[in-house]
């Protein structure tokens, strides 16, 4: 029987359990099944964070499977040093642990969410878990309402009334200068706070929301492509970002791309529970199918499960991996544009409009729940605006005018 040992493990400020064993598909299998488990490469292990729920979930997932070992501080690190106290409380994921007055709470870069409010945080992202928001989702509501808790101090979170808040709101634009953005991201987490967790009736429709701006997306012409996919020398890179732009994917996508989604009888490919968490299927290019074929015949090791998988994990690639294999070949094809992996499904989606593709078709290929979205695009397609001249133009045309 395989043996896995359980150790106490720091990383990126986090209380975690590392977890630790020889290389062994059919144990990883099992632990890649308890939710929030994940890969780290500083160290080398699997990890999840630390806690007794996560503790059990481990212990059951390899229940008579394998033959668990834990190291002997590993107890006293689940049970005491990740409970909340008045003096020293875990850090949320990304912050360092640091001591604090006792009273105070949990300590940030940023400040300190005070005792009283811990309950609500632990609410907060309770909930939140629950309603099965994405990670990233999940990330920016706790990380906002975590820095409104920093900025209320020791007055409770579940007192504010509506015009305290649009105070607060009016102090994160006046003082704090946040962007639209992120005031939308911020009034959005104390939305979900107020009547999500604590069930208040919905009062933030009478709370105005910055207009956001308008910003039209970043794409690369044809000659800059050509340029950037040549500047690629590693097939399994090359085969990447050709499948990117080919199907107009987002990069969560593209890692996440299994190499059954790929069907060569239909001519298509299924994205799974892409943003939204909403399948769809998108055209699969003959050429692409080609250049698909030759990178799995010929890359070693050949891929098992996902179409693009790390060679050390047999997992999908980190998406900030992707985003610097596009980074650097941009740099290498002298492309002075400031885009990123983003601007090729922005250029897929511009281009099949120039080519004269019905919008509705290009809605449903990108996977936009409200063609509004789309047609952004047509405010940076060139077909129509290259046939317009200019009315300088015509007036140099008939000349007397001194250069």
């Amino acid at each position: 029987m395989r043996k896995v040992v359980l150790k106490p493990l720091q990383h990126k400020g986090m209380n975690c359990i590392g977890i630790y064993f020889e290389r062994e598909p059919a144990i990883q299998k099992l632990i890649r099944k308890v939710s929030g488990v994940f890969w780290s490469r500083t160290h080398t292990c699997w990890y999840v964070k630390a806690s007794e729920i996560n503790y059990a979930r481990l212990r059951e997932a390899l229940n008579d499977k394998a033959s668990v070992r834990e190291s002997d501080d590993l107890y006293k690190f689940v049970n005491h040093k990740n409970k909340p106290s008045p003096t020293t409380v875990v850090p949320p994921p990304g912050f360092a642990e640091k001591n604090v007055k006792a009273g105070y709470g949990i300590s940030l870069p940023s400040g300190i969410i005070y005792e009283i409010n811990l309950e609500s945080l632990q609410q907060f992202e309770r909930e939140i878990v629950l309603k099965g928001y994405s990670q990233s989702t999940y990330r920016t509501y706790v990380n906002e309402f975590r820095q409104f808790l920093v900025a209320i101090k020791n007055n409770p979170a579940e007192e504010f009334t509506p015009e305290r808040l649009k105070d607060y709101l009016q102090y994160c634009f006046e003082k704090l200068h946040l962007s639209e953005n992120t005031l939308h991201s911020r009034i959005n987490a104390l939305k979900f706070y107020y009547e999500q967790v604590l069930k208040k009736n919905k009062f933030f429709w009478a709370i105005p929301r910055p207009k956001k701006p308008r910003l039209l997306p970043k794409l690369l012409g044809e000659d800059e492509l050509r340029r950037l996919f040549n500047a690629l020398e590693n097939k399994k890179h090359k085969a990447m970002l050709f499948t990117v732009y080919s199907a107009g994917l987002r990069v969560s996508e593209i890692v996440n791309m299994k190499l059954s989604h790929i069907d060569s009888d239909r001519m298509q490919i299924f994205v799974a529970r892409a943003k939204g968490k909403k399948d769809r299927y998108v055209n699969l290019s003959p050429v692409l199918l080609d250049i698909l074929r030759s990178y799995i015949r010929d890359y070693q090791p050949r891929p098992k499960v996902y179409l693009f998988e790390s060679e050390q994990t047999q997992l999908p690639y980190p998406t900030r991996t992707v985003q610097q294999i596009f980074s650097n070949a941009k740099k290498k094809a002298g492309i002075k544009k400031e885009v990123g992996i983003h601007s090729l499904r922005h250029s897929f989606a511009t281009h099949l409009l120039e080519k004269g593709t019905d919008i509705k078709y290009i809605k449903d290929l990108l996977g936009h729940f409200n063609i509004k979205t789309t047609e952004i695009y047509l405010h940076v397609s060139r077909e129509n605006l290259v046939n317009i001249s200019s009315p300088f133009d015509d007036l140099w045309k008939k000349g007397n005018i001194l250069w």
